[in-house]
């Protein structure tokens, strides 16, 4: 495969031609140094075979954001352990230099001083006219602080500066905010005008070093911070003749909607980028990359062969399975553990927490989660065939123990099977896929349409059992809910029960909220009722944005502050903020009032002896996520 061949540019001789492209990730020290949670990320993901990997959002400047710095000579021995870790198995690594589109140190200065609202104030201030306010000295000294930054990074022995063409330098580079009247605004050669000078004074003063630049593409309909895609060609073209080696071509960011540069399932198309860098690949002679709803190895393939880039970068499908580069190498394509564009990844970030993934619990936790074999193999039954139940079977499984499952559904997946049927969800299809996949290929004994028993587990002869039930939708006790046109969510979106014409949703969790856009989609007239003053905060940031588009294409109606008192026959009875009982007329009425988790009577097999454990749901009820990473957890532990 294309992808797996060798690419040579400048001096640097990548072994392959994937790249981990930049990632906030969350791991660095407060000081922004390379931590050991950082550390051992990177290396597991050099060790899975990725060429390139590109640490995002390196500030040469000290500055409150969670990201890598490199503004001080006493963080470079964390950059050089890393970079020494990474070359060991053969991949290069660069630091991608940014500066923030605010002003730093006087922001630094209000945060030393206590100031927490001016410093809420000024950022939001400066978002929308630092680069239209700050001056040209201002802009040169920055300059100088990139090039320090690289310099540190090249005692670090780090193979390649990336210049963030996002940020300050794609915020003056775009015709959307940068309305400045110098030598840096107005036309194209004006607008771009900085990034240009960076990228001169870098080859200066890092004249061995490789150049790569994230060309930030403004396309007609998303993104903000960047060059226009008209312009991008031309841009390009300027940029190779500075000096530039080789371009990241991505969407453009700056928008309140990160699904621009972040697509979650359903979204984008895969590869959606692939058209534009393209493109600007037959305007230059430098290689180009470029990322985007890349999954797997076929994905990545096309692209080289169709002549749209030169190195693929593969971000979220490295979280889910940091393998994936040598599984392609092997021909293991079908092992991939593949990425469900979900972006619990991203919102972990936006809750000022570290990049998780739902479908790989390891990521992030490189150095405690590791699968060991064990020491005495046993004989483990999993009660359960979703997520938290099949991630269970398939450690314990691979730890070396004999696993058995039960499930009383003749299918296995559990919640999956119909977390995927609303509108963009249908890619959770392949978690379940993977994970089913995994039990079988780890050679798990499956009995599907089965129910568990104290008597057939017990003739198993079990050391230790995994109870992974799951939960049941709640049906909350209103006068009326036995009513018979009052649905279960779960039943509906299963298929087993069907709707029409004017629907109220009790409910405006995220099953609530799914199940309203599956059924607005379909024709019905829907209507949200929230006891809470909005609906779900647990969608994600760049889920939502599409969600509500829709709500508001359908007529979607929602009434947040409202209890609901009773259900009648056509309609339901609302008590407002303010105590006023307000009616909504229906012909169905679909309950979304959570779950709770399925109860399992394990005594007589604890009073046998047997060490039991829950997990997932039937533990709290919660996320996939959550089942995965508890699941994975317990087995491993056994």
């Amino acid at each position: 495969m294309k992808i797996l061949q060798p690419i040579t540019i400048g001096s640097v001789t990548f072994k392959n031609r994937l790249m981990l492209p930049p990632l906030t990730t969350g791991y660095e020290a407060k000081d922004g140094s390379i931590s050991s949670q950082s550390y051992a990320f990177y290396t597991r993901l050099a060790k899975g075979g990725v060429g390139y990997i590109v640490l995002g959002d390196v500030a040469p400047i000290r500055s409150f954001a969670p990201t890598p710095k490199l503004f001080d000579d006493s963080q470079i021995d964390s950059f050089r352990r890393l970079a020494d870790s990474v070359h060991s198995y053969g991949t290069k690594i660069g630091v991608q230099i940014f500066h923030p589109e605010y002003d730093v140190d006087a922001i630094n200065e209000m945060l030393i001083n206590g100031q927490k609202n001016e410093v809420r104030e000024r950022l939001h201030y400066d978002m929308e006219h630092f680069v239209n306010e700050v001056s040209e000295t201002a802009l040169m000294a920055i300059i100088d602080k990139m090039c320090a930054c690289a310099l540190r990074a090249q005692q670090a022995g780090i193979d390649v500066i990336q210049v963030h063409g996002d940020r300050l330098v794609g915020v003056l580079c775009s015709t959307k905010m940068n309305s400045r009247t110098d030598k840096f605004g107005g036309s194209l050669k004006n607008r771009t005008r900085f990034a240009l000078l960076l990228v001169r004074a870098l080859k200066q003063a890092v004249p061995n070093m490789i150049i790569d630049y994230k060309l930030s593409v403004v396309t007609p309909v998303r993104g903000k911070g960047g060059v226009d895609e008209v312009d991008a060609p031309q841009f390009a073209k300027w940029l190779e003749d500075a000096g530039v080696n080789m371009l990241h071509v991505g969407q453009a960011n700056h928008t309140v909607n990160l699904a621009d540069t972040i697509p979650p399932m359903g979204v984008q198309p895969y590869g959606f980028f692939a058209d534009i860098a393209g493109a600007i690949r037959q305007a230059v002679s430098i290689p180009v990359s470029t990322s985007g709803r890349i999954i797997d190895p076929d994905m990545a393939e096309t692209m080289l062969q169709t002549g749209k880039a030169d190195m693929i970068g593969i971000g979220r499908a490295l979280l889910a399975d940091p393998e994936w580069p040598n599984k392609a190498a092997l021909g293991q394509q079908k092992d991939i553990v593949r990425c469900i564009s979900c972006n619990f990844c991203v919102d972990s970030i936006m809750n000022r927490s570290f990049v998780i993934c739902t479908v790989n619990p390891e990521n992030g936790f490189e150095e405690s989660r590791v699968i060991t074999a064990a020491k005495v193999k046993k004989n483990i039954v999993v009660i359960g065939g979703g997520p938290a139940g099949l991630e269970a079977a398939r450690v314990a499984a691979n730890k070396g123990h004999s696993v058995t499952l039960f499930e009383q559904q003749a299918q296995l997946g559990g919640q999956l099977n119909i977390a995927d049927v609303p509108p963009r969800k249908a890619e959770l299809h392949r978690a379940t896929e993977d994970l089913i996949r995994a039990v079988h290929r780890e050679g798990v004994a499956l009995r599907l349409g089965e129910t568990a028993t104290t008597q057939s587990i017990m003739a198993l002869k079990p050391d230790a059992v995994i109870v992974a039930v799951g939960a049941i939708s709640f049906m909350p006790p209103i006068a009326g809910i036995e009513g018979h046109n009052i649905y279960d969510s779960w039943k509906v979106l299963a298929g087993e029960q069907l709707v029409s014409g004017r629907v109220t949703i009790v409910g405006g969790g995220v099953v609530g909220c799914e199940t309203a856009e599956y059924l607005a989609e379909r024709g019905c007239q829907v209507t949200i009722v929230e006891i809470a003053d909005k609906i779900t905060d647990h969608i994600s940031v760049t889920i939502l944005p599409s969600m509500l588009a829709n709500y508001e294409q359908y007529g979607v109606k929602i009434y947040t502050n409202h209890r609901v008192i009773d259900i009648a026959a056509d309609e339901i009875r609302c008590e407002d903020h303010y105590g006023n009982d307000i009616y909504i007329a229906h012909d169905y009425v679909v309950i979304a009032s959570g779950a709770r988790p399925v109860l399992f009577d394990a005594e007589a097999l604890i009073a046998a002896g047997i060490e039991v454990v829950k997990v997932g749901d039937c533990c709290t009820v919660a996320d996939i996520s959550y089942a995965t990473k508890t699941a994975y957890d317990a087995a491993n532990a056994l």
